[in-house]
């Protein structure tokens, strides 16, 4: 067990530019995931699919391999440089979303997506895990406030970028006269991947902080950071994962829990496939010589999302058995991952369809949509984020463990309801008053739920509790949010109901809220009790 010394309390400079430039990489992440979204009736119509297949596109499969390769490379993050770590993902993403230009099909846009899923993945567990190595334990609600503002300003941006590009494009090469042929859609990808080549440089370039020196916990430097990557990867990959339970001689009761809970998965996952595709049939996708139906192909990869959450924790539980202690036993980390996955099915189930949901009821081009809804939505969340982190850490020096989740409580209790009236609006105006302040009380959750959570494990841990919690948050909310707002729509040709049904998941939250608003403090403080 790690020792504690005294920890450091000073913001040096250079924190205050690390914190910067991870924030314009949340920033550039969030723009080549989101652009999908402004850019979805132009891909539908050239490309012939419905709202459930760029669901997929937009949540499933990206997903995946968000939320898959995260994993491994959130324990990388825990051994090797981050800084180096995220400079090469952060090139690999933009070249994969200026691939997306080259797309003719939907197999080559999913490609495109497949790949920015995999850069990603390291961003948000390695840029959490640097940052709390250079700002003090007291001022982590405004460090993950500034990287929720740069979500917001990303989401924004994706917009903006996305819908002017590509309206300028068209209108100055319309009827198919552009070089190489490249439609509107295709060319603010290439845009879009651009600041990403830039941003890398820069951050090659960030001093590597002392791991734990903030915490006052001493953290040994990782003999074989990229060998030990690699075994949780083999370790969570479904079908190999069992040559590494052969490996480390798991015992009887791993391997039966392991197969009885793949045939739950298994089944449930069928299940769900023929339910959904008597609700929405949908003709089958096209890979090249292979066509499946996107309702497999959705159930599919969340089946095998959750295989492979389980193989991790299976595989931690064996091999790192101090961070599943830490992690396993603190119920307020738990729920704190179970509240902020079905906050996802919400956020990307709302966010994916928001252009969509404008252009249709209220007859938007998508310029507009692109420079209104994209303008609005960055400022209202930049500043929601800030003014919500601040508050929360004040109040949380007043009232420990409880502060800052109640704070994460009041937004997702209050935002569902809000939600009713905001898309309700009779015309844009109206829309976009009423989504200010809903705007601002729905951001003032992410901020203080995320410095409860990392505020239960130590520092060598970080990336990978990070990489476990976005999994979880993936596949459940950027994998089902999107898809299902996508299924009802078509099932039911109401946009709208199917924005709004997906916040029934509010109760949960909230009751799940309250809890750890109780015992927040009690599982911070017994963290070493835990780990040793």
């Amino acid at each position: 067990m790690q020792i504690p010394a005294q920890p450091r309390q000073i913001v040096t400079p250079t924190a205050r530019y690390a914190l910067a430039l991870c924030a314009l990489v949340q920033a550039v992440s969030l723009l080549d995931r989101q652009i999908l979204a402004i850019l979805a009736p132009a891909i539908k119509l050239d490309l012939g699919v419905g709202d459930a297949e760029m669901g997929l596109l937009y949540g499933t499969v990206f997903g995946l391999f968000y939320a898959l390769f995260s994993l491994p490379l959130g324990r990388l993050a825990d051994g090797w440089s981050r800084v180096k770590l995220l400079s090469i993902s952060l090139a690999f993403w933009s070249g994969a979303t200026a691939f997306g230009a080259a797309a003719s099909g939907f197999g080559m846009l999913a490609a495109s997506r497949l790949g920015v899923g995999v850069g990603e993945a390291s961003s948000q567990p390695a840029g959490t895990s640097l940052l709390y190595d250079y700002w003090p334990k007291h001022r982590r609600g405004f460090v993950m406030a500034a990287l929720s503002s740069a979500i917001s300003l990303g989401i924004g941006g994706s917009l903006v970028i996305g819908g002017v590009a590509a309206a300028w494009w068209s209108a100055a090469y319309p009827g198919g006269t552009a070089p190489l042929g490249l439609k509107g859609w295709q060319f603010a990808f290439l845009v879009a991947s651009a600041p990403g080549f830039v941003l890398s440089l820069f951050m090659w370039r960030l001093p590597e902080p002392e791991r734990g020196a903030m915490d006052g916990i001493a953290s040994p430097p990782d003999p074989a950071p990229f060998r030990a990557s690699w075994n949780v990867f083999a370790a969570v990959l479904p079908g190999v994962s069992w040559l590494t339970m052969l490996r480390d001689k798991a015992s009887g009761g791993a391997w039966r829990a392991n197969l009885v809970i793949i045939a739950a998965i298994v089944g449930t996952m069928w299940a769900l496939y023929r339910i959904c595709s008597d609700f929405a049939p949908r003709p089958p996708l096209a890979f090249g010589p292979v066509s499946i139906s996107p309702h497999a192909l959705q159930w599919g990869v969340i089946g095998f999302g959750l295989i492979a959450l389980v193989n991790m924790v299976q595989n931690m539980a064996r091999n790192d058995p101090q961070a599943y202690r830490v992690m396993a036993k603190s119920p307020t980390l738990i729920m704190c991952m179970a509240v902020g996955s079905l906050q996802s099915v919400i956020n990307y189930g709302m966010m994916g369809f928001n252009p969509s949901f404008l252009m249709r009821t209220y007859d938007l081009s998508a310029q507009d949509t692109a420079l209104q809804f994209g303008l609005l939505s960055a400022a209202s969340g930049i500043v929601g984020h800030l003014v919500w982190g601040i508050l929360a850490d004040w109040l949380q020096v007043r009232l420990p463990g409880r502060g800052r989740a109640w704070v994460s409580l009041f937004a997702m209790g209050v935002s569902p309801v809000m939600a009713i009236w905001v898309y309700h609006a009779a015309d844009p105006t109206s829309f976009y008053l009423r989504f200010i302040p809903y705007s601002l009380i729905l951001t003032g959750w992410l901020p203080p739920l995320y410095a409860i959570m990392f505020e239960q494990v130590l520092p060598r841990m970080r990336a990978v509790m990070g990489s476990v919690y976005l999994l979880s948050a993936t596949i459940t909310g950027l994998g089902i949010g999107p898809y299902l707002v996508g299924l009802i729509s078509d099932g039911t040709g109401d946009l709208r109901f199917a924005m709004l049904s997906i916040n029934l998941v509010g109760l949960p939250i909230v009751l799940m809220m309250v809890a750890i608003a109780g015992r927040a403090q009690r599982d911070e403080l017994a963290l070493m009790e835990r780990a040793a």
